[in-house]
């Protein structure tokens, strides 16, 4: 279990990440047993990126300021040879979006893009309907796309939806189940991309380990779920992830 493997590793995480989810994040992180820092200051960047085991960049709020940060410590991370993950979070809402996650799949290399079928859609610059920064509707064969994206920027590639897709550009691995309400409370995927972040300093076969890490987030949802209110719905996604991390029934 994946959970449980990084509870044994505890990766120091540097999130970069947007100010609507700092805290749940850390949290989350906390709940696996791995340490986050959360910094965005681009004259500290080399020095905290010297220092951590993966980095996730996320641009959900993204800014100017920030987005040098992002750049700096995207380039430090590969440096270091350490894990880096994207999050594009509402890549096709604007123009400086687009052009954010442009330059930075131009400039850094990731070792995992994670994101939705409208964010995902964007990047391979096929036609669909996002709204906002959720995922939307399109026609478009995810599993293709995701394995193109894959091949074109050396990463592997992770849509959530109902049935994940999880590729390297070659295998495709999917994992099922969970609760729609994960997508009613903020900060749940960004969340997601930080736990990937942690499980990616695991030895092993990547996608392999990160099939695991969705596989398992499914099974939070599905135990944050019983008591099928949206307002205790945070709590039991971070409740789920500590009991399973620690290798316990739920």
């Amino acid at each position: 279990m994946s959970l449980y493997n990084i509870r044994r590793r505890n990766p120091l995480v540097h999130c970069i990440t947007n100010n609507v989810v700092t805290n749940f994040t850390a949290n989350g992180l906390l709940a696996t047993g791995a340490s986050p820092i959360m910094a965005d200051e681009v004259e500290e960047m080399n020095d905290v990126v010297s220092v951590v085991d993966a980095l996730l960049i996320n641009i959900g709020t993204i800014h100017a300021r920030s987005r040098n940060a992002m750049l700096v410590a995207g380039k430090k991370a590969n440096e270091r040879g350490i894990p880096v993950v994207l999050d594009p979070v509402g890549v096709g809402v604007s123009a400086f979006r687009k052009e954010t996650v442009k330059e930075l799949l131009d400039t850094v290399t990731f070792s995992l893009i994670r994101c939705n079928a409208g964010e995902l859609a964007t990047i391979a610059e096929v036609e669909w309907h996002s709204k906002g920064v959720d995922s939307g509707d399109g026609d478009m064969e995810v599993a293709e796309v995701a394995k193109e994206v894959a091949n074109k920027y050396n990463s592997l590639v992770i849509v959530t939806g109902p049935t994940d897709v999880i590729t390297n550009g070659e295998t495709v691995l999917y994992s099922t189940g969970g609760n729609e309400l994960m997508t009613q409370v903020t900060g749940t995927g960004c969340l997601l991309s930080a736990i990937c972040a942690a499980a990616l300093t695991i030895d092993g076969n990547s996608i392999e380990l990160l099939q695991e890490v969705m596989q398992n987030y499914k099974d939070v949802a599905t135990k944050a779920s019983e008591q099928d209110l949206l307002g205790s719905f945070q709590v039991g996604v971070l409740n789920a992830i500590h009991v399973l991390s620690r290798g316990e029934e739920y």
